[in-house]
């Protein structure tokens, strides 16, 4: 069973039980819920785009990622500008998935 979101204008595969780093979702609780849930497979082979479907998981924690440089050169004109950047990230735990009317969970 997994799902395909859409969050922070990127994509991801989750399955219940997985963790993942996505773009910062605020929230003030630990609980986030994902509604823009672009296809779900519940089988082997067989993937569905529901009508209502909703994907639930908890917030492990918030932080930053690596420093990226950005290097900017132009030759022979004596032109260089170094910029450095560090992107948030919030690192959630996939709980539930539930597509019409039907909720799949993690075996713990």
């Amino acid at each position: 069973m997994y799902a395909v979101i859409r969050t922070g204008g990127k994509q991801y595969r989750v399955a219940p039980g997985d963790v993942v780093k996505v773009e910062s979702v605020v929230s003030e609780e630990q609980n986030v819920e994902f509604s823009e849930v672009l296809a779900v497979s519940g089988d082997a082979g067989i993937v569905a785009n529901p009508a209502a479907a909703k994907v639930t998981a908890e917030v492990i924690r918030e932080g930053r990622g690596d420093k990226i440089l950005v290097f900017h050169l132009k030759r022979k004109k004596q032109y260089k500008k170094l910029q450095g950047h560090r992107q948030n990230f919030t690192e959630v735990r996939i709980k539930a998935i539930e597509a019409d009317g039907v909720t799949y969970t993690a075996a713990n």
